[in-house]
Formats: C-alpha cells, sequence, structure tokens
C-alpha cells in the first residue's frame, strides 16, 4: 500500500508543478491577446465633462465614460466622447453636437442633424467630431435614444 501511495503523492507533485509552472501570473501586465506599443507617444486627456447631456432613459445603459479634446493643426477644436453600453444588447441612438464661439454663442449651421450610433453589448466607441470652424472654441453634445 505505501508504494501505490508515494506513487499517487509523486503522481500528484508532478500535476501540482506542471499546473503552477504552466500558468501564468494573473499580475503580468502582457497580456497574449493586445498589442501596442512600450512606449506611448499620444496621452489621452479623458476628463468628467458636464458639456455631454444624455437622456435619462439612455443614460441608464449607454454610459459616458470620459471626454477628450484637441486642437488639430489647422486650429479646429476635435472632441471624442468615450460611450460604454452596460447591458449585453445592442443600444441605439443619436447625438448632436452643438458648437460655441468664444463668448459662448451657439454658432448656427446648416447641417446640425442629428447622427445616429449602434453601441453593440458591452462595447466601448468612441464618438468623434470635428468643429466645423475655427470659431468654435467650446461644444455641447446631446445623447438620446433611439426609439425603434
Amino acid at each position: 500500500m505505501s508504494s501505490i501511495l508515494r506513487t499517487l503523492q509523486a503522481g500528484l507533485g508532478a500535476t501540482a508543478l506542471g499546473l503552477l509552472l504552466g500558468c501564468g501570473s494573473t499580475s503580468d501586465p502582457v497580456s497574449v491577446n493586445s498589442v501596442e506599443p512600450a512606449a506611448k507617444t499620444g496621452e489621452r486627456q479623458m476628463l468628467a465633462d458636464q458639456r455631454v447631456v444624455t437622456d435619462k432613459s439612455l443614460a441608464r445603459t449607454v454610459r459616458v465614460q470620459g471626454v477628450n479634446t484637441a486642437t488639430d493643426a489647422g486650429g479646429f477644436l476635435k472632441v471624442q466622447v468615450e460611450v460604454r453600453n452596460t447591458t449585453r444588447k445592442r443600444q441605439l441612438f443619436t447625438y448632436r453636437v452643438q458648437w460655441f464661439d468664444p463668448r459662448g454663442m451657439v454658432i448656427e449651421l446648416p447641417t446640425a442633424a442629428a447622427m445616429p450610433r449602434a453601441v453593440e453589448g458591452g462595447e466601448t466607441a468612441y464618438l468623434t467630431t470635428t468643429a466645423p470652424t475655427v470659431q468654435a472654441k467650446d461644444f455641447r453634445i446631446h445623447l438620446l435614444e433611439l426609439v425603434n
């Protein structure tokens, strides 16, 4: 019986050692399924923002994660809003951007139409837009649930 017990212990020990050596550490920052540069050249400046207005129904399913702004080489304001669908279902919505001049006045545009967007369940998406004029220095984005 003791030889069977020793064989069993040796087998269990080898199995445990194999499992330990074969499993990666959960604290390992490198993921096999992701690729990104080691030295990042462009860091996003995401911040909580009050310039995004979401209707109450949509706010329960599509959450704004942050807002990133930049000015391109031509002096045009660029805005990127990161949104996340917190459900498992595809969510449909529209968004519309209002642009403001340096004095806070709305810049009236002939093409201020709402744009449709879909975000799959659990997905993070980016709504990116560029100001139509260099006079635009601020913005407000309205997110509205699209009713079928």
